[in-house]
């Protein structure tokens, strides 16, 4: 079998466009999650038993259902909600804000427990309020503590991002898809797909390994 990566070539600007999406996707969710997963957070460590339920709960729910199911409920149930449809683009970045805001609650639950406790109670010492202990002093120490927990997170939502094609995103797995049914060059369409996820992923790995060293150190 003789290869032929030409196509790869002739079909770069649509190939460059799928990666637009889901790089979009990516940037966008995961502002929103880790924003959700703040909250989600600080909710699971309030001392209300109502709220750190309700949180925890949330957070267990999102974390044994599929991702493809999220994007599922978001894109029937977004429209029955408020009487009108929405796009899937909209529907599938709620979905993903949603989902991986429940990980991401996690990595800094961890992070802000990993703060030492002294470190509240000298805030409050200072006369500053509970919320503003928070945002300025435990806050800051734990997302240096998180990031590469949070970088390794990162990577996984930009591998999900490929599941947008259940409801017809033309991100970069979805555009590899009609590329290569279309032209017939399906393995090296496939192994130019798969080698543009290796090195988007291993890069980000290897930068949050680094982090990692260096945060230990």
């Amino acid at each position: 079998m003789t290869l032929d990566f030409s196509i790869i070539l002739e079909a770069w600007p649509a190939f460059l466009s799928g990666m637009g999406l889901t790089l979009k996707l990516l940037v966008l969710s995961l502002i929103g999650a880790i924003a959700l997963g703040t909250g989600l957070a600080a909710m699971r460590l309030s001392p209300n038993w109502f709220v750190s339920t309700f949180a925890s709960s949330y957070v267990n729910l999102f974390r044994t259902v599929p991702l493809i199911m999220a994007i599922f409920w978001f894109y029937f149930l977004i429209p029955l909600l408020i009487g009108r449809p929405v796009g899937a683009l909209t529907s599938a970045l709620v979905a993903l804000i949603f989902f991986e805001g429940a990980f991401f609650s996690e990595i800094i639950r961890s992070g802000i427990q990993a703060v030492p406790r002294g470190q509240f109670a000298a805030g409050l010492a200072t006369g500053l309020r509970p919320r503003m202990v928070m945002q300025s002093i435990v806050l800051p120490q734990a997302f240096r503590a998180m990031i590469p927990g949070l970088l390794t997170q990162s990577i996984i939502v930009f591998q999900a991002t490929s599941l947008v094609y259940v409801v017809g995103l033309s991100d970069f797995m979805t555009t590899t898809v009609r590329i290569a049914n279309g032209s017939g060059r399906i393995v090296e369409v496939y192994l130019f797909c798969a080698a543009t996820y290796f090195v988007l992923s291993y890069g980000a790995s290897v930068v949050a390994r680094y982090l990692e060293r260096r945060l230990n150190r």
